[in-house]
């Protein structure tokens, strides 16, 4: 493994080392901070703020990675020459998806309000910053111009799918920047480890050589 590869698995790994710290601390007591935006936005679920929010959560959520899993599909099998690329993706997909179906029976951590599944980390923020990384990563392979503009929605989208669970009091604010963390951790580890980081050069060669 070269050093630039070496680089990402190290960023990945330190990244999931903080989720799991994260969970451990707020696993039995939330954090101030949750506190403090939980109590301030406490109700506002049921006013307009929160009315919108839940339109919005319902759209920036776990149907993202099922949408982008069949636009995958579809790419497949018009263009067969990156079978593997595509594949390869589409793994990386359910590996950070599954962040947060693996880890919330291991913090066992409440929601902010009554509601019938754990907290830590938030599937929502996973579903939609594993599907931003994904795309990212897709350009990346096959439409390198647009990275940056990928890069940058998916930013925005993670954001505002945190916010959305956040006004709703459904997460901790703790509960989003765990995902997010997550996402990355084993984005970028197994990015790496599928060679898809980093990416290619115009000429097909990695950016490591």
């Amino acid at each position: 493994m070269t050093v630039p590869r070496v680089r990402w698995v190290v960023t990945g790994v330190v990244l999931l080392a903080a989720f799991v710290v994260l969970g451990l601390l707020v696993d039995r007591q939330p954090l101030r901070l949750d506190v403090e935006v939980a109590g301030a936005l406490r109700g506002q679920d049921t006013r307009p703020a929160g009315l919108v929010a839940g339109v919005v959560t319902n759209v920036l959520g776990p149907v993202l990675p099922w949408v982008l899993g069949v636009v995958l599909v579809a790419l497949a099998l018009r263009d067969r020459a990156r079978l593997s690329v595509y594949a390869r993706l589409a793994a990386i997909l359910v590996l950070c998806r599954v962040m947060s179906v693996a880890f919330k029976p291991v913090f066992l951590r409440q929601r902010p309000r009554v509601y019938p599944e754990l907290s830590y980390p938030s599937g929502h923020v996973v579903s939609v910053a594993a599907t931003g990384l994904v795309v990212v990563l897709l350009c990346g392979w096959v439409a390198r111009r647009f990275v940056r503009l990928a890069t940058i929605a998916a930013a925005a989208a993670t954001v505002l799918a945190a916010a959305c669970r956040i006004v709703l009091g459904v997460h901790w604010v703790t509960d989003t920047a765990g995902a997010v963390l997550a996402v990355l951790g084993m984005g970028l580890v197994s990015a790496t480890a599928l060679r898809l980081l980093p990416f290619p050069e115009a000429d097909g060669r990695s950016l490591d050589g």
